[in-house]
């Protein structure tokens, strides 16, 4: 069997706690401050608009359509590619007035396209979201993520014990804010997709902690004098090989789907392979040393 690291490190990573803990610390503000002073570039989903699906003789490109989309001052303008190359999703941002503004845009980018293309275009979906229905939106993915950090403590404390759940979370809100700072600095769209990225690292990222608990819990049992630091240290060292072979597996798979799934799903791929990466460092490097900080115990009371 292919490995890329060996079954027997010796890394001494708790002697690294303070570094990255700094580390994380300083990349955790910088992504706080991101959030709050550039903001989140919400999509449709969250914002409401417009979604205009089109097909397109081959000749027509991204930038014929946005240039006769752009002419006609009706706000922002995105468009992507769906599915072949012929496809794409035009979203508009959500015109001010009532539900006829938003007609009127549709037929005004109707009308520009098929004066400038006449034949070649054709429209396949039309889609509108209302300020309200965005709204729900936006609190539905608020809640979906905060009731799956609640039921991740909720397990991690049953399974475990409460020094690993409260370890487990920080892992876990450690994730989330270096994700979403990273979609506000580089100013990707945030829309419903990015929200089920954050759901699915949630649970590889606890997927790993959880491998790292279960060996840290079985070297308490059978090495109750070792010195914890060192206990912590054997206990990554001896579940390394696994995380970094499924890491990187992981990685493979994303990186197709980034490189090869097309525009639409891009952001998506992306976030979920800024978090793999963040949720495998996290799971070393903050659920697993902050346990040096926290009353574990030593004793036999420790049981599955």
């Amino acid at each position: 069997m292919l490995r890329l690291i060996s079954d027997n490190t010796s890394i001494k990573f708790i002697k690294l706690k303070l570094i990255s803990f700094s580390f994380s610390a300083i990349l955790s503000i910088a992504a706080i401050f991101a959030v709050i002073f550039i903001g989140l570039n919400f999509g449709i989903d969250f914002k409401g608009g417009i979604l205009l699906e089109v097909r397109t003789s081959s000749n027509i490109g991204i930038a014929d359509i946005r240039n006769k989309i752009t002419d006609l001052n009706i706000g922002e303008v995105s468009i992507q590619e769906f599915g072949v190359d012929s496809d794409y999703l035009i979203r508009v941002e959500r015109q001010e007035g009532t539900d006829n503004a938003q007609q009127i845009a549709v037929e005004a980018i109707k009308s520009s396209l098929d004066k400038a293309f006449t034949k070649d275009i054709e429209y396949r979906r039309l889609e509108y979201v209302g300020p309200t229905v965005s709204k729900d939106l936006v609190y539905d993915g608020v809640m979906a993520i905060v009731f799956a950090i609640i039921a991740m403590l909720a397990y991690i404390w049953f399974r475990f014990e409460l020094p690993f759940a409260l370890g487990a979370i920080v892992a876990l809100l450690h994730d989330i804010v270096l994700t979403l700072g990273l979609f506000a600095i580089l100013g990707l769209e945030f829309n419903l997709a990015t929200v089920a990225a954050i759901l699915l690292i949630i649970g590889y990222s606890m997927n790993d902690t959880v491998v790292i608990y279960d060996r840290i819990r079985e070297n308490l049992r059978k090495f109750k004098k070792m010195n914890l630091n060192e206990l912590l240290d054997k206990s990554i060292n001896e579940t390394l090989s696994r995380t970094i072979n499924t890491t990187f597996t992981t990685i493979l798979a994303l990186g197709a789907l980034y490189l090869f799934g097309g525009q639409i799903i891009a952001d998506f791929a992306f976030a979920m392979l800024w978090g793999i990466i963040v949720g495998t460092y996290s799971s070393i490097f903050i659920a697993s040393t902050i346990l040096v900080y926290v009353n574990v115990r030593r004793t036999k009371e420790i049981e599955s």
